[in-house]
């Protein structure tokens, strides 16, 4: 839906209704496009975001392999005076 930015000043409570169900408003100035209204993601509550957190972990807990120490990784590029090989 487009409307012109001087029409939207009377029924902008209407334009951003419009927006919050999902369809497109699209401000103009003079058959230009402006202004897009759309609507803000709703943050998640601190109780959901732990439990998608809690979901991707327990998901993940069995996937890693073991392997070489990262700390360590890369000691073989350097001999034990600590100089490039």
């Amino acid at each position: 839906m487009r409307v012109s930015v001087s029409d939207a000043k009377g029924q902008l409570t209407e334009l951003v209704r419009l927006a919050e169900a999902g369809d497109e408003v699209i401000l103009t100035r003079h058959g230009q496009p402006a202004v897009r209204l759309t609507p803000i993601k709703r943050a998640l509550a601190p109780a959901e975001r732990r439990r998608i957190l809690d979901e991707v972990r327990k998901a993940a807990a069995g996937t890693a392999l073991p392997g070489e120490s990262a700390a360590r990784s890369q000691d073989f590029l350097y001999d034990e005076d600590g100089l490039p090989k």
